[in-house]
């Protein structure tokens, strides 16, 4: 049977939250997307208390993006940013599965270069920026991990920075679950956390 590791991305693999990190990049850099960022930041702060879903959100957040030169963007901003990925995750023994909540137009080019085997992200028009589809988080994780991979799969170890969200992919390991904090690996028993 196929035997696979699931990793979050964002403050599990690299110690920054990657859409965000891009969104203030291209704002140093192409200043001319400045005036979009109030409501960018309007719509995170509805987000955040709850008055709209992260996919709402994801809508509009990226639509700068056809304002900027994306690829070069995308390259400088891993160019600049590759070296701060987590020296562990070179070490990895099995299959990487990466899913993540960001957006899969940044997140194809970090694959390119941390190698790892299988991407699974929230999926955006690459040239307008919006999200297609539902964001890539909590239970649509699992749900998007069985489309893509189907039932022959074991799912060893989970990594996630996040105990609070990722509880379903958490949920899918039959080896070690591990919080990642400031890119350290804390070992945690699954009953234990959620006491089950």
């Amino acid at each position: 049977m196929r035997e696979v590791d699931i990793y979050d991305f964002d403050k599990t693999l690299v110690p920054f939250d990657s859409g965000t990190a891009f969104v203030l990049f291209c704002s140093a850099r192409y200043p001319w997307i400045l005036p979009m960022l109030p409501v960018t930041g309007f719509l995170c702060l509805l987000g955040t208390l709850k008055l709209i879903s992260w996919t709402t959100f994801k809508k509009v957040c990226f639509s700068f993006m056809r304002f900027i030169p994306r690829e070069r963007a995308i390259k400088a901003f891993w160019d600049k940013n590759e070296s701060r990925a987590f020296k562990w995750f070179k070490e990895r023994k099995r299959e990487s599965v990466v899913i993540s909540a960001s957006p899969d137009f940044l997140l194809e080019e970090a694959q390119k270069r941390l190698g790892f085997d299988v991407l699974i992200c929230s999926r955006h028009d690459k040239r307008t920026g919006r999200i297609i589809g539902k964001n890539c988080r909590g239970e649509e994780k699992v749900r998007r991990f069985y489309e893509t991979l189907g039932n022959g799969v074991r799912v060893a170890d989970v990594y996630s920075d996040s105990v609070d969200h990722d509880k379903p992919i958490f949920s899918l390991a039959t080896g070690k679950c591990y919080h990642i904090v400031d890119g350290i690996k804390n070992e945690f028993d699954f009953k234990d956390k959620y006491k089950e």
